[in-house]
C-alpha cells in the first residue's frame, strides 16, 4: 500500500480484496457429541465452552460484519462436515467450507482449534490478505486502517497489559491447554529470536497475509504437523494465533500498537454465570462502543438461563437488523 493518508490507504484496499474466514463449530449436530466422547482421552477435551453454540454469536457477527465492515469481499465459514448454522440462507457472498475439503485426512476428525486454524490460508480462491474472525467475536465501526499501519503497510498488533505465559518443553504441564500452548510458543520464539518476555496478543480479528502465514508453518514445520496430529489440544501444541503475530514482528512485517490503542480499539468479555459482571461488561460495550470485541463462553457445564437470555437479548438489540445472509 503506497501513499501517507488515510484515503490513500483506503482506496488501495478498495482495489486489494479482503476475505472474512470465520472458524464455527456446534455441539447439538446430531452425533457430534457422540464423537468427541469416542475420540477424548481428557475431561478437559469435552469441555463445552469451546462446541457450545447457544448464543448464535456468529449470526450477530454477520451483522456487525455488514453493517460497520462493508469493504469485505467474500465470507468463508470453516466448520466440520456436515455442520452449517440453522439460520444461515444460500448467498453468492458466503461459502461454507468443511474441514475434509481442506485438512488432510489423516488427520480428521479434528477438535483441536490449533490445528483447524493451520489450514486457514489452504482454502481456495481466497485473497491474498484476509481477516480472520473467530465465532464470539463482533464488530462495531472498524476500517482497514485498524489492521495495517498505512504508511509501511505493516499489520497493527494490539497487545494486552498481561505478560504471557512463558516456559520451556519440560514445565507448565498442568495448565489449561491454551496456556500449555503460549507457552510452547513462547519457547519456540526464545530458540529463533531471542529470549523475551512477550505480551498476550488480544482476541480480535487477525488480519493475515498468505504469504507471512505459510512462512511460519514452514519456520517450525515439524511442530506444526504434531500439532495437526493431536485431534484435542494437547502439551506441546502451536496456537498460530498467538505465534502468527510475534512472527510477523521479529520479521519486521508488524508493529504494536500502544496499550491504551489497545483498550480502546477492543474489549473483551468472559461470560459466566454471575449476573453483575456480564451485565456490567455488556454495559461497557454499549457505552464504548469498542471497534472490535469478544463475547467467550465460560459458562461452564450448566449456563444459567436468565443470562444467556439477558446476553441474546443485548445482541438482539444491538444488531437488530438482519444481514442478507439469514433466513
Amino acid at each position: 500500500v503506497c501513499g501517507l493518508s488515510c484515503l490513500a490507504v483506503l482506496v488501495a484496499y478498495s482495489a486489494c480484496p479482503i476475505d472474512i474466514v470465520y472458524t464455527w463449530v456446534t455441539d447439538t449436530q446430531p452425533g457430534y457429541r457422540e464423537l468427541l466422547q469416542k475420540y477424548s482421552s481428557t475431561p478437559g477435551d469435552l469441555n463445552p465452552n469451546r462446541t457450545r453454540d447457544n448464543l448464535d454469536i456468529l449470526k450477530y457477527s454477520l451483522r456487525s460484519l455488514e453493517k460497520y465492515a462493508p469493504w469485505f469481499r467474500n465470507i468463508y465459514i470453516l466448520t466440520c462436515r456436515p455442520q452449517k448454522p440453522a439460520w444461515l440462507k444460500d448467498n453468492n457472498k458466503v461459502t461454507v467450507i468443511h474441514h475434509d475439503e481442506i485438512i488432510d485426512n489423516i488427520y480428521l476428525p479434528t477438535f483441536n482449534s490449533f490445528c483447524i486454524v493451520s489450514y486457514l490460508a489452504e482454502i481456495q480462491q481466497l485473497s491474498d490478505s484476509f481477516l480472520y474472525i473467530e465465532d464470539d467475536i463482533l464488530l462495531g465501526n472498524v476500517t482497514p486502517l485498524d489492521f495495517f499501519r498505512d504508511e509501511h503497510n505493516q499489520t497493527i498488533l494490539y497487545p494486552r497489559f498481561e505478560t504471557a505465559t512463558h516456559g520451556n518443553r519440560k514445565d507448565n504441564t498442568e495448565l489449561p491447554p491454551w496456556n500449555k500452548a503460549v507457552s510452547y510458543c513462547n519457547y519456540l520464539l526464545d530458540q529463533k529470536y531471542g529470549c523475551s518476555r512477550r505480551k498476550s496478543v488480544n482476541r480480535i480479528p487477525l488480519m493475515v497475509e498468505k504469504s507471512a502465514w505459510n512462512e511460519m508453518i514452514a519456520a517450525w514445520g515439524k511442530d506444526f504437523c504434531f500439532t495437526r496430529k493431536s485431534r484435542f489440544r494437547s502439551q506441546y501444541n502451536i496456537a498460530p494465533e498467538y505465534l502468527y503475530p510475534y512472527f510477523l514482528y521479529y520479521e519486521k512485517k508488524a508493529v504494536f500498537a500502544g496499550l491504551v490503542n489497545t483498550y480502546k480499539k477492543s474489549f473483551y468479555l468472559g461470560l459466566d454465570n454471575n449476573y453483575l459482571i456480564t451485565s456490567t461488561g455488556l454495559r461497557l460495550i454499549k457505552l464504548l462502543r469498542p471497534p472490535m470485541y469478544c463475547l467467550n463462553d465460560n459458562f461452564g457445564t450448566d449456563p444459567d438461563s436468565a443470562i444467556v437470555k439477558y446476553i441474546r437479548e443485548f445482541l438482539e438489540n444491538f444488531y437488530p437488523e438482519k444481514s442478507s445472509f439469514e433466513i
